[in-house]
Order: C-alpha cells, then structure tokens, then sequence
C-alpha cells in the first residue's frame, strides 16, 4: 500500500491518485481554500511535499494552461484528504489526478490531515518520502540550488512602455510579470545567475522575484543585486527576492519551524494600524535587519519579519506575494510604489 514516511519513522497509509512513482522532499503544509492549480504550479514550491490542509481538493478540476503559474507543476508531491474526481467548472480542461499522472507527479489520500499539519507545527519542517512500490532515501532539497531548476534559462523581453523593468527570475510566478505588464512596464526576464549589471542592460530598475530553497543558495544573484544596489537603481524584492536583498545588503536570514504558505496570513504595516491579509509561499525568513534598512511589514501571528525597506535609497521588499494568485488583492498597491520609484 502507498505511504508516506516521515524522516522519524511516522507513517501514513494512503491511496494514490496521480502518478505511481515514489519521491522523496520536505514536507508543507498550505491552509489555502482555493487556488490548488495556482499554487501546484509555483516555482517557490519546488522540493516540496505538499499537504493541502482544506479537505476537498480537485472539485474544479484544472484550468487551461493560461492560468498557471508556471508551464509545469512544481511540487514533488501532493497529499489531500479527499479527492475529487468529477469537477464542475465550465474552464475545466482536465482532472487533477490526470493532470498529476501527465506531470509525473505521485500524490496520496490520507483523510487525516489534520493530523499531519498538527505534526508538522508541533515538531517544524520535516523530510517525507511518498513510497509506491520502490523504497527510495530521504533527500533534503534545501541542501541544492533549488532556484537553477526552476529558473528560466535565457533572457526574454515582453510589453512596452516607457519604464524597464528587469525581473531577476528565482522562480518567478507569471502573476507578477502580468502585475508589471498591466502598469505598461517593459519587463527583460533574465536568469538567475545572469549579470544584468555588467551586461550592459537599460533598464530604470531591478524586480528579484520568488522561489524555492534556501536565499544563501543563490550566491550569484545575492553578488549581482548588490551591484545593482552599488548603482543605487531601484530595486523591489518578492518573497525569496525579499531575503537576497538583505543578504545582498548585508542581513542575514533563517529557516523558519514550518514556514508560511496560504492565502489568509495578516501583516501589519509598521508605523500604522492597517492590517493586510496576504499570499504567502516560503520556508525561510530574514533574521538581521541589513545596515540602512528598516523593518516594513511584520507576520500579526508570529511577529517575524514581512518586509524591508532602505531609509534613503530607492530599494524595498516584501515577503509575502502582492501579485496573491491565488489569494487576496489588498497589496497590489505595491507594484504601484515600485513603478512610481523608476
């Protein structure tokens, strides 16, 4: 029988209804209520075993590919309490389990979820195997360059404007090149590790996107937004994009005991009493506040950091996703502020 194994030996017996193969990642948990095409294809959820903590998964089946986040689904695997298998929406193109068998990728029906979220506040993130037929060994995805496997591999340019934008791609969801399209921004997207400084780019300024891993990973991108940041061009981080600016500058980050990931975390807006409920996807968070900067926004459930911004200089950052997708809109405005900056 299919199951899925915790690293301390845990077990849960489940029944399979995407692809038959075993994998191996870190297991999260997301409390979002809507949104599984959206969040199946984030990049920032590469390496991960996915637990869907709303009990009905797939009643809608999946959208055409225009609606992804991504071209592909990024998690390794998925575990949901109660599968759907006749969806009921006129955009459907397909159900989830066929999707999942297409994309490769195995997922498990274990009813007690609740169970397994509870495990993973209670004890912190964890390494999970899902086994088929074939045992394999646990793999932590966070000892790799997560954000090279899901980065784009060459430089590409869209819209038009009199604003340019460069989108440092970590990973990026297709939400937030929309959010800058909309604002009738150029946007060059370039890869990970590109040298967007040196290579003689125009550009009016910088947008380090999300993704998946540990920040400290990506010692190219951190190295190349602090010559952007040398240069004093605006700068506007997204989720991963938020701690490679403070690392960039100077900060440090951490893992968190089992991250943020759903559709409903409030943040504060420091110096203010407005409270915003956000999107939110990532493991890691900034611990050191980087020299010049000032904290931004704090996470109202746990008080950890939600966003910087530089005293002086044109260069912010957040760590939640203002483009949502799925989720709330409260912060949209953000995209706003960053164009207003160039």
């Amino acid at each position: 029988m299919p199951e899925l194994i915790f690293q301390d030996g845990t077990r849960f017996a489940g029944e399979s209804f995407g692809y038959d193969a075993s994998v191996a990642g870190e297991i999260a948990f997301t409390t979002g209520m809507m949104g599984y095409p959206e969040s199946l294809t984030d990049p920032s959820f590469a390496g991960q075993v996915l637990a869907m903590s709303y009990p009905l998964i797939g009643s809608y089946g999946v959208p055409p590919r225009d609606e992804w986040e991504s071209s592909r689904i990024q998690v390794s695997g998925l575990i949901v309490a109660n599968y759907i298998d006749t969806p009921s929406h006129y955009r459907s193109t397909q159900t989830l389990g066929a999707w999942l068998k297409a994309q490769h990728v195995p997922a498990l029906i274990i009813p007690d979820t609740r169970h397994i979220v509870q495990k993973i506040r209670d004890k912190g993130a964890a390494l999970v195997k899902i086994r088929m037929k074939k045992d394999i060994d646990f793999t932590d995805p966070n000892a790799t360059n997560l954000v090279a496997r899901v980065s784009a591999e060459e430089v590409s340019m869209s819209g038009s404007g009199r604003k340019t934008v460069v989108l440092v791609d970590c990973g990026a969801k297709e939400n937030i090149v929309w959010e800058l399209l909309k604002r009738h921004v150029k946007v060059i997207r370039v890869p990970w590790d590109y040298d967007f400084v040196g290579k003689g780019l125009a550009f009016d300024g910088v947008l380090v996107s999300n993704g998946p891993g540990d920040p400290k990973q990506v010692t190219q991108t951190i190295f190349h937004v602090k010559k952007a940041m040398e240069r004093r061009i605006p700068i506007f981080g997204i989720c991963l994009g938020n701690q490679i600016l403070a690392l960039a500058a100077g900060g440090d980050t951490y893992k968190l005991k089992f991250g943020h990931r759903g559709q409903n975390q409030p943040c504060n807006l420091i110096g203010t009493s407005r409270c915003y409920i956000t999107t939110q996807n990532h493991g890691f968070a900034i611990g050191k506040m980087p020299p010049g900067f000032s904290p931004w926004f704090v996470n109202a459930n746990d008080g950890t950091n939600e966003g910087i911004r530089h005293k002086t200089l044109p260069f912010m950052s957040v760590q939640f996703h203002p483009e949502a997708a799925p989720g709330p809109l409260d912060t949209t405005w953000l995209f706003d502020e960053f164009v207003a900056s160039l």
